[in-house]
């Protein structure tokens, strides 16, 4: 049975949610290095026995502050409530990051915030946090103020792999620059997208290979190419291989960028569905072909490579 998890709006928590554990972070991919965060969070609640709560931020702050970042995350919200459930999780705040939060000092947030309405009891948080009004404060401000407000502060060392310390902004990079199973290393399961098929041109249904067309919201654009997936139906238990294709099909002069994906030996009509679609290998990078012919005749060789992955 799945646990439930109490999900919150703003930090009006309940009487019972209270004096608990909280994570502070944006846990965007709920990667290795936030996982061993977790870990350890789960280790205190048993010994402790009291809840486990996040605060989480939507947008990402990077994401309010500057307009122009569209194309920037690993996982949409939907995705790390679902991530989160795996780690005992109790209740989640998903506070809404906008002007008037932005503006809040450093420390309101802690004595209005993390001590009166949440009454925190023990807080994790990575050693670069920053929070309130021009991110004036940090773990050093939480440190000096947490016997005059009675909580205490855990910032684990963060993980390392390879010398390289595993961060999402580290994930982002491997993901644009096509070390897809690096990525996938760190995340410790497939990079995958949600969203729902949307109606297209139809160009790959004319030249033999229909696909799924489904748009990418926010979430990172990762290096253009194809790749092998593996797709999950929304309100289905199926779970079918399948090649998608990232990018602008430059041999159709496509302006807006794509994931288009074609699911192995299936011809259901799946408009307005939505798929979660898991990318499990690197195939190839995107190019433009002289026509269609040149570009059937790639299809069939990815094809090939996709169904031996």
């Amino acid at each position: 049975m799945v646990k439930r998890i109490k999900i919150y709006k703003n930090f009006n928590v309940s009487v019972s949610d209270q004096n608990s554990i909280i994570l502070i972070g944006n846990f965007d991919g709920l990667h290795l290095g936030h996982q061993k965060l977790f870990r350890q969070a789960k280790k205190y609640k048993k010994k402790l026995q009291c809840k486990l709560g996040v605060v989480t931020f939507d947008p990402i702050p990077k994401m309010f502050f500057n307009k122009k970042i569209k194309n920037y995350r690993i996982s949409n919200t939907n995705q790390k409530i679902g991530y989160l459930k795996k780690y005992n999780v109790d209740f989640i705040i998903i506070k809404k990051f906008d002007r008037k939060f932005s503006k809040i000092k450093s420390y309101s947030f802690i004595e209005n915030i993390l001590s009166k309405k949440l009454q925190s009891k023990y807080i994790f948080v990575s050693n670069n946090f920053r929070f309130g009004n021009k991110r004036e404060g940090d773990v050093n401000l939480l440190k000096k103020l947490s016997n005059k407000y009675k909580y205490k502060i855990i910032n684990p060392s963060p993980l390392k792999k390879q010398k390289k310390i595993i961060s999402s902004t580290l994930i982002r990079s491997l993901l644009q620059s096509g070390k897809l199973d690096i990525a996938n290393q760190y995340l410790d399961r497939f990079w995958s997208i949600e969203g729902k098929v949307q109606k297209g041109r139809e160009m790959g249904k004319k030249i033999g290979f229909p696909t799924c067309n489904i748009g990418l919201s926010n979430y990172l654009i990762a290096k253009t190419g194809v790749y092998a997936v593996k797709v999950n139906i929304h309100g289905s238990k199926l779970n079918l291989n399948g090649i998608a294709n990232l990018g602008y099909r430059p041999t159709f002069n496509q302006k807006k960028i794509l994931l288009e994906v074609n699911i192995f030996n299936f011809a259901r009509n799946l408009y307005n569905k939505k798929l979660t679609v898991e990318f499990k290998k690197f195939i190839r990078s995107e190019k433009k072909f002289r026509g269609v012919d040149q570009l059937r005749n790639q299809i069939n060789k990815d094809l090939k490579i996709a169904k031996k992955i």
